[in-house]
């Protein structure tokens, strides 16, 4: 049995432990899934230039990881329909915990964590009902779990975190799914994605919906600019002859803008898999591996600033120059927007959809 000297012993040298930060983990710019050649999934730390810093292996298909942002540790989330996260020591690559859905729910591949990194939020449905919500889990007490709250729509695919706040703003995509189908979407007809953001209790501020004859424009997917300007990333589900716009742009208490690539704009074939501002801001990127393209647009007119074609790109992050793309053959690129275009090698692996910028 330990005695209270040990007991007390044991406090004290682990209060004098240095806390380990990402700069023990290699200083990883990016996280990434990906399928080695064997079958096995796998989530890569990543340079600036796509290099491999560390591999850890997952147990099943990887979408996105949260990272937390003060210590080196990422929670990996399953591929839509998934039922389970696991929370990664990335210095040891142990798996500290594996955080299950609750009965009757699944999640849909992305989270976040509140700005102290305290609190982590999952996006999750409620598929008897057909209700998005997001889960809270206690990151300072081993991710126990404290509760929910209602995500605003159906379908919650992404959170984030707008900067300098405790505000989320969420992508409710708008589809009802259920596990017992698969990724069938069940209420097209109906469906009606929403931009929802809410206050660090859950309350909703603000809910922004599209024009109803894009009803079937689904939001997805997000990105966040250092000054709180939010690009959400679609998928349309409506007429295959149709080729709506597939990038919005939208600052709290506005309109939403709706970017278009005419001409270029069916090339996307009405599906964007990932969305980021470039490092300067100047520039907003969409890819979408069904169309093998990626779009680059100007934040300030909204204008098409280039189209580049991609073989099965989905990866898409903020670079220093500009971005960062990842795609499914292990090929990873830096572009300029309407400049130098680098091809960084090519991996041994097939990336997964999601290229995680850690700011931290």
């Amino acid at each position: 049995m330990t005695s209270r000297r040990t007991f007390l012993k044991s406090l004290l040298v682990a209060s004098t432990l240095p806390a380990l930060s990402w700069a023990d983990a290699g200083s990883p710019a990016y996280l990434a899934a990906a399928r080695r050649p064997d079958g096995a999934f796998w989530l890569y730390g990543l340079s600036e230039t796509g290099s491999e810093i560390f591999s850890l292996p997952l147990p099943t298909r990887g979408h996105a990881a949260a990272a937390h942002p003060r210590r080196p540790e990422a929670v990996a989330f399953a591929r839509r329909p998934g039922t389970f996260a696991i929370v990664l020591d990335c210095v040891s690559g142990q798996v500290k915990r594996r955080l299950d859905a609750p009965e009757g729910r699944h999640y849909y591949g992305h989270g976040c964590f509140s700005s102290d990194g305290r609190l982590l939020f999952t996006p999750e449905n409620l598929y008897a009902e057909g209700a998005g919500r997001i889960g809270v889990w206690d990151a300072s007490n081993g991710y126990a779990r404290l509760g929910d709250f209602d995500s605003g729509g159906i379908g919650p695919h992404d959170i984030q975190r707008l900067p300098g706040s405790e505000v989320k703003v969420i992508a409710n995509g708008g589809i009802r799914t259920h596990p017992d189908t698969g990724r069938i979407k069940l209420n097209i007809d109906t469906m009606q994605p929403n931009l929802t953001y809410v206050d660090e209790d859950g309350s909703i501020l603000e809910t922004v919906e599209l024009a109803p004859e894009l009803h079937q424009n689904s939001i997805r997917h997000l990105a966040i600019h250092d000054d709180g300007l939010v690009a959400f990333a679609m998928q349309w589900e409506g007429d295959p002859t149709r080729n709506p716009p597939l990038l919005g742009l939208h600052r709290r208490g506005a309109a939403p803008r709706l970017l278009e690539a005419g001409m270029e704009q069916p090339r996307m074939r009405g599906y964007a898999g990932s969305v980021a501002f470039s490092g300067d801001g100047r520039f907003a990127g969409i890819t979408s591996p069904r169309g093998s393209m990626v779009h680059f647009f100007r934040v300030a007119d909204g204008g098409l600033a280039e189209a580049l074609a991609q073989a099965d790109v989905c990866g898409l992050a903020a670079h220093a120059l500009g971005f960062v793309t990842t795609d499914g053959t292990g090929g990873c690129r830096v572009i300029v927007p309407g400049g130098k275009v680098t091809d960084e090698g090519r991996a041994e692996v097939a990336w997964d959809n999601h290229l995680v910028r850690l700011n931290v």
